[in-house]
C-alpha cells in the first residue's frame, strides 16, 4: 500500500530577482511539498527559479525558519534571495 503524501494550500511570496523569474509576485498553490526547500525545488521545475536554494533564506509567516520546517495549511512562505549593495 502507498501513503499519499497530503496536499496543503499555500501562498508563496516572490522578491527581487526571484519574482522576475517566476513572472508574478505571489501565487497560492495546492502542494505536496512538506517543507520550503522541497517547495522551492518543486518550483524551480514548474516556474524556471534559477537562484540556488543554498544562498537563499526562507520564511513562513513572517518568521525566518530553517529549510526543513514543515509547512502546513495556509502557510505563506517567502523565498528571500541575497542582495547586493552599494
Amino acid at each position: 500500500m502507498t501513503t499519499m503524501t497530503p496536499s496543503r494550500k499555500i501562498t508563496v511570496k516572490f522578491f527581487a530577482r526571484l519574482r522576475e523569474q517566476a513572472g508574478c509576485r505571489q501565487l497560492i498553490l495546492e502542494t505536496s511539498a512538506p517543507t520550503p526547500a522541497t517547495l522551492y525545488a518543486e518550483l524551480t521545475r514548474t516556474h524556471g527559479l534559477r537562484i540556488p536554494p543554498a544562498i537563499l533564506t526562507f520564511a513562513v509567516n513572517g518568521r525566518y525558519v530553517p529549510a526543513d520546517t514543515v509547512l502546513v495549511v495556509g502557510d505563506c512562505v517567502v523565498f528571500i534571495p541575497p542582495v547586493a549593495g552599494g
